[in-house]
C-alpha cells in the first residue's frame, strides 16, 4: 500500500494495487481510438519506437498549444527540415518562418538551438535518457519523459494538463494540480502507475484520455476506459475536479504600429533577439503613450521623420497573460532610411520571406486591402 494517496488527499486509504492494473483496460482502449497523428507511426506494432526527431518537434510544438492547431505546422516543418541535422544547419529567419503562426516563438528559437546542441554533442542523435534531455534548450521535465517515454521506451513518467486532470479525477483530487507540492505528488503517482512494458504507448494514452474523453468540460465518463476505478466519478465530483484556475484580469498594452511607404516600399525592422517576438519582422511599432501619436514622438522613435499620419484601422490580440490593441496608421517616410541587416524596405508581395507575428501579418493584410493597386 502506498502511503502517496493518503499526503495528496488526508483521511483517505486507497490502495495503489487498485491502479497497478489499470494500464490493461487503457492501451485496449487506446488502440482501438488513438488519432492518427503525424508524429505517430500508422498502425506501427506494440511498444515499436518511433522516430526521436519527430516526436521532439512535436513535443516542442505542443508546448502550451492544441493537437489540432499543431498537425498541419509539423507537417510543413517536417517537409522543409526533415532532420536534426537539417534544422541545426538552417537559418534561424527560415526556421521562424516555418513557425510563423504557431505563437510562442520562443519555442521554435530553442529546438533550432536544441538541434544544434544534438549534432554537435550527440552526433546528431536525439539523447534517450532524460537526465541528457534535460540538458537541451528549452525542454523541461514533461518533455523530456515524452521524448524518452515515447521515443525510446524509457521507464519515465510525463504529467502535462491532460495526464494531471485525468489522475485528480481518478483519485478525487480536489487541491489545485498547479500548487507546487500537489503538482510534485502527481508526478509521484505518475511514476507510480507505470506499467512495465508499452511505456511509451501507456503515457501517450493517458494524454489521449485526458484530451478526448478525460476533457476540461462536459468528459465522458460513459466512454472512459477508467471508469470503474474513477472515485470523482462515484462521487459525482468530474464536473468539480481539478478546481478552476482563479485568473486575474490581463493588462491591455496599447500599440501604435506605423505602416511607413516609399514608393510602393514599405519599411519593416526586426526586432530585438530577446523578448516577446523575439528575431521576428514588424511593421515600425511603438507603444503609445497617448490617444493618438504626434509625428515629433514617431520621428523619435523610429529615428526619421515621416509625414501626415492616417488612421487605417484597430485590432485587438489576446495572448495568454495579456491584451494588445494595435493602432494601425500609414506615413509617407520624408527621410529616407537605408537597407540595413535590421531594416528593409520590401513590396508587400515580399513579406512572405520574412517571418511575423499573428499581429503584423494581420496588419500586413490591411494594407493590402487599401484602396489602390497592389504593392
Amino acid at each position: 500500500m502506498s502511503n502517496l494517496t493518503n499526503r495528496i488527499w488526508p483521511g483517505t486509504i486507497r490502495p495503489m494495487s487498485r491502479l497497478n492494473g489499470m494500464w490493461r483496460p487503457l492501451l485496449s482502449w487506446y488502440g482501438r481510438n488513438r488519432r492518427d497523428l503525424p508524429w505517430r507511426l500508422a498502425g506501427e506494432p506494440a511498444g515499436q519506437t518511433i522516430d526521436p526527431y519527430a516526436v521532439l518537434v512535436s513535443e516542442f510544438m505542443l508546448q502550451q498549444t492544441q493537437v489540432a492547431t499543431v498537425v498541419p505546422y509539423f507537417q510543413r516543418f517536417m517537409r522543409a527540415l526533415p532532420s536534426i541535422r537539417r534544422l541545426a544547419d538552417a537559418d534561424e529567419q527560415d526556421v521562424l518562418r516555418l513557425w510563423q503562426g504557431l505563437g510562442y516563438y520562443s519555442r521554435a528559437r530553442n529546438l533550432h538551438a536544441t538541434a544544434r546542441k544534438i549534432a554537435m554533442e550527440f552526433d546528431g542523435r536525439v539523447p534517450d535518457t532524460c537526465e541528457q534531455l534535460l540538458t537541451l534548450p528549452g525542454v523541461g521535465r514533461y518533455t523530456a519523459g515524452a521524448v524518452a517515454s515515447i521515443a525510446f521506451e524509457k521507464r519515465t513518467p510525463i504529467l502535462d494538463g491532460n495526464v494531471a486532470r485525468v489522475l485528480c479525477r481518478i483519485q478525487a483530487i480536489r487541491s489545485d494540480p498547479r500548487d507546487r507540492k500537489t503538482l510534485e505528488k502527481l508526478w509521484e503517482l505518475a511514476e507510480e502507475i507505470l506499467p512495465k512494458r508499452r511505456i511509451g504507448d501507456f503515457n501517450s494514452a493517458l494524454m489521449e484520455l485526458g484530451a478526448t474523453v478525460c476533457t476540461p468540460k462536459n468528459p465522458g465518463c460513459l466512454l472512459c476506459p477508467l471508469r470503474s476505478m474513477c472515485r470523482a466519478q462515484r462521487m459525482g465530483l468530474q464536473h468539480l475536479i481539478p478546481s478552476p484556475r482563479k485568473r486575474s484580469p490581463s493588462p491591455e498594452h496599447v500599440r501604435w504600429a506605423i505602416c511607413v511607404s516609399r514608393g510602393n516600399r514599405w519599411l519593416i525592422e526586426r526586432r530585438p533577439d530577446t523578448g516577446r517576438w523575439a528575431g521576428l519582422w514588424q511593421f515600425p511599432t511603438v507603444q503609445a503613450n497617448a490617444n493618438q501619436p504626434g509625428r515629433a514622438h514617431i520621428a523619435k522613435s523610429l529615428g526619421m521623420s515621416v509625414g501626415k499620419l492616417n488612421p487605417i484601422g484597430q485590432f485587438r490580440h489576446a495572448l495568454t497573460h495579456r491584451n494588445y490593441v494595435f493602432n494601425v496608421f500609414a506615413a509617407e517616410g520624408n527621410k529616407a532610411a537605408e537597407n540595413g541587416a535590421n531594416r528593409k524596405w520590401v513590396r508587400l508581395k515580399e513579406l512572405n520571406e520574412y517571418p511575423l507575428s499573428r499581429p503584423q501579418s494581420k496588419i500586413a493584410e490591411m494594407l493590402n486591402n487599401l484602396p489602390g493597386p497592389p504593392t
